[in-house]
Parts: structure tokens; sequence; C-alpha cells
């Protein structure tokens, strides 16, 4: 069997790759990225050689594939996480998307890792979003996702498998490096003065729940979806920090901020390109999604079909991504 995997150089595509390399049911594994250089660069850092990896070229959203490229299975894990533009989001999420599968043979199998945040955040006066609720994507990002969803959905059909996860936390992820930052401080800040509810979910967990969801049939991913996924329990905003700074050893205090100074912050930080650079998730298209209070998903649905279990706690995830950075010389 041969599978094509997008996104290897990111965060979640990246440990998937990882585990790749333990699932000998595919024999050629085709890895398209916009710089080789920093694929092999990975690669060499973890240690790996594996002569089934096939690395291929994207440019400008322009798929480079081998021109005998016939996978099986498709784990697209690529996209643009941080823009400042709508055309930015649009031209990435959804029309490099549909490049891609304009060259996939009709019989290939297609698993999107898309977001929470093509859903929304949880609807008023409910405890979790569910796969029954009408999508409210609140940033740009989110949008170009739901429609991403919609486009793939009207192509591909039963061959489609759309995973919507929340908030992901674990290693390799470098994004996570300004909360551990500020967690490190003796003054540590939240945005708004009521607690903010989340669902997350480990890395290694999505990982899990992937391939998990690559082992069923195609007729049966056609009864559901898109599906959420989920550590179980939510946390709060000020769990996140104080769990962050217990793994590092680091003491302080929580102060709230009011809303409209991170949504001030957020224009001066799309204006500084190093500070967008810094601190991506405070520009200001995903600044929108932290004024929610209530971003919990229902994940029992794909657990029930998948059969399929979270398994790893908060404090363990931060740990293991706090031990990753500092291995990066980051903290």
């Amino acid at each position: 069997m041969e599978l094509l995997l997008t996104g290897s150089t990111g965060f979640v595509g990246r440990n998937l790759l990882m585990r790749l390399r333990r699932e000998r049911r595919w024999r050629r594994i085709i890895l398209p990225v916009r710089d080789p250089e920093k694929l092999h660069s990975q690669l060499h850092e973890e240690g790996i050689s594996d002569d089934r990896f096939i690395p291929c070229r994207v440019a400008r959203n322009f798929w480079e594939l081998p021109p005998d490229a016939a996978p099986d299975l498709v784990i697209h894990a690529a996209g643009l996480l941080f823009g400042r533009r709508r055309e930015e989001y649009f031209e990435t999420n959804v029309e490099g998307t549909l490049r891609l599968m304009a060259q996939l043979p009709r019989t290939t199998r297609v698993i999107v890792l898309s977001s929470q945040a093509a859903g929304g955040p949880t609807p008023q006066g409910m405890n979790a979003r569910s796969m029954d609720d009408q999508d409210q994507p609140v940033s740009l990002y989110g949008a170009s996702k739901l429609t991403m969803e919609r486009e793939l959905r009207n192509r591909l059909g039963r061959r489609l498998l759309i995973l919507r996860p929340p908030m992901v936390l674990g290693p390799r992820d470098a994004a996570t490096l300004p909360l551990f930052k500020m967690a490190a401080g003796v003054i540590r800040v939240k945005p708004g003065f009521k607690a903010k509810q989340y669902s997350w979910i480990d890395v290694e967990d999505l990982c899990d729940a992937i391939l998990a969801s690559a082992l069923v049939a195609p007729a049966d991913w056609e009864k559901y979806g898109p599906f959420y996924l989920g550590s179980g329990g939510s946390i709060t905003d000020s769990e996140l920090i104080s769990t962050a700074a217990q793994v590092i050893g680091a003491q302080g205090v929580t102060l709230s901020l009011p809303q409209v100074l991170i949504q001030l912050a957020s224009l001066v930080i799309d204006a500084v390109p190093a500070w967008r650079t810094a601190a991506p998730s405070l520009g200001r298209d995903r600044v929108r999604e932290i004024l929610p209070d209530r971003w919990v998903c229902d994940g029992k649905p794909f657990e029930e079909e998948f059969s399929w279990k979270p398994t790893r706690s908060l404090s363990g995830t931060l740990a293991a991504t706090a031990d990753w950075l500092k291995k990066q010389g980051k903290i």
C-alpha cells in the first residue's frame, strides 16, 4: 500500500511521521514539502533514515507529486495556521487542497485534519459542541477550514473522512513556547475575567486516532462526520497556565486582563513582522478565537465508532513538551 502524508515538517505531521516509521503496511510514503532541506534536517535530528520516505516539492500551493504516485490513502495534515488576510488562508487551505485532490486517483481515500475552529465555539447554553450543531466559525482560519471541508465533501463523498481536533499539545510544537515563557514569569496574564473552558488533545493521542480511523473501511466513513476529537474532560485557561508552570518548576501569580487589551495588542503584533513570528497565535485573526469563553467539543462519537480512547494527561503532555523545548535550547 502507498500513503501520501502532507504537512510532515509541521507539528502534527512531524509527530505522525515518527509513528509511521513503525507502521510497515505502507511500502512507500510520499512526503510533499515546501522545504526538503527542513525535512532532511528534522529526520536527521530524529535519527531516522527510511527508504520508504519519498520527498517531493510543494511550491506556491502547487504539488509536484512523483509521476507514478498512486496513493491508497492520503493523510492531509498541511495547512496555513496563521495568516493576516482572507486570501492567504483560502489560497492555502482551500485552493491548495483542491489542487492536491485533483491529482489523486479516484480510488484514493482521504483523511483530512481540519480543526474545531471550522465549527466554532460551543453554542450558547450548551456543554459541548456536537456533530449536529450548526457550524459558526469566528475566524478567517476557521472559515477557510469549513470551506475546505465542504468542497472536499462534494468531490470525494464516502472516500473522505474529516477530523476536527481541538487545541493540540505535545512535543515538537514550537508554538507553545510563549505559554512556557509566560508560565515562567512571576506575573502571568490571561484574557478576560471569566474562566475559559477548552477541549484539548495530546499529539500522540491524535496520531493514534488518525491511524485508527485509517484502518476502517471507507463505507463506514460516509455515515458520520466531521468528527470532533478530544482528551476526555475540558480544561480552563488558568489550569493550562498553572500546569505549564508546575512542570517547569515555576511559581507566580496569574492576573486577568480585559479582553479589549488583548485585541489592541493583536493589532500591534500584526503590524510588526518580528512579533508576528514570535507570537503567531496573538495575531488579529486568531485572537477572534480567544474571545469566546467556551471551546468544548463532544468527542464521544469518534471514540465509539473507531474504538479509540485518549490516554495522555495534561501534566504528562506539557512535561514532555517542556522537555523537548529544553533540548532545543528554547527554555
